[in-house]
């Protein structure tokens, strides 16, 4: 199986922490060129530190926030002069929780930008690379919400839903020239997002912390919380030639929580 990415140049969002973090771990061990992104400088660098470089990649990074589009676009611009981007991994922060019936329009409005808006920007900037390579993976990291709305994420769920439209209809236009664009879908993972929804559904039900993420777990038939590395497994394997086939997809990585197929 053909999962080597030597001479591939990746692109990730929330890299310096999470899943994203992991699956830039994951990418630079398969060889590729990894450029980070998040908003913080200090654990960039940290993460850049720990990329592997044993098969002579080149790894770096970008500070950028993706509720100021215009910045994060301007050093996109300056990157694609550089270098083509292969493997763009959407990914960033979701919207803060909450009933759908208490958001505010403002609410809907910043999610779709940080997560639609800001995708469809990356994407269009990487395709051209893409097409002169003839090589092409766009993976966005979203939610099992797009198959099942969870409890409490109102924005989250409304927005993880026009991604994955968006997604699926991008996948039908880019096909042609070999590009393929999937969904991964992470179900609960040790990451700081999990263990603070558990805080806050544990402070409104007057519980302690342990017994919520009991709750949590329970919902889980493996038993377990995932770790980081199990998600980005999944998208390093869609980012690898082995996943050619492979497009216009929502994959869970929920240890069979979802119950829909």
């Amino acid at each position: 199986m053909q999962l080597s990415l030597l001479h591939k140049n990746a692109f990730v969002g929330g890299s310096s922490a999470g899943i994203g973090q992991a699956v830039a771990f994951e990418l630079a061990a398969l060889g590729a060129n990894v450029t980070l992104v998040a908003r913080t400088e200090k654990a960039l660098r940290e993460t850049l530190e720990r990329l592997d470089t044993s098969q002579g990649q080149q790894h770096g990074y970008l500070v950028a926030d993706f509720s100021d589009s215009s910045g994060l676009m301007a050093q996109v611009s300056a990157l694609l002069k550089s270098r083509p981007i292969h493997i763009l991994v959407n990914n960033t922060g979701g919207p803060p929780g909450g009933p759908i019936v208490e958001a505010r329009p403002e609410a809907f409005l910043q999610a779709y930008h940080n997560h639609l808006v800001c995708n469809h920007l990356l994407a269009q900037a990487m395709l051209p690379g893409m097409k002169a390579a003839g090589y092409g993976r766009i993976i966005n990291i979203i939610s099992t919400s797009v198959k099942e709305p969870i409890e409490n994420l109102g924005v989250s769920n409304t927005t993880r839903w026009a991604v994955a439209a968006w997604a699926k209809t991008l996948a039908g236009e880019v096909g042609p020239w070999g590009i393929t664009v999937n969904n991964v879908l992470p179900g609960f993972t040790r990451t700081e997002r999990l263990f603070d929804l558990i805080e806050k559904r544990a402070a409104a039900a007057g519980l302690p912390k342990v017994d919520v993420e009991e709750q949590f777990r329970n919902q889980v038939p493996l038993g377990r919380f995932a770790e980081p590395q199990e998600v980005a497994a999944a998208v390093a394997f869609l980012a690898s030639p082995a996943a050619a086939y492979i497009s216009g997809i929502n994959l869970p990585v929920d240890g069979g929580r979802t119950k829909s197929l």
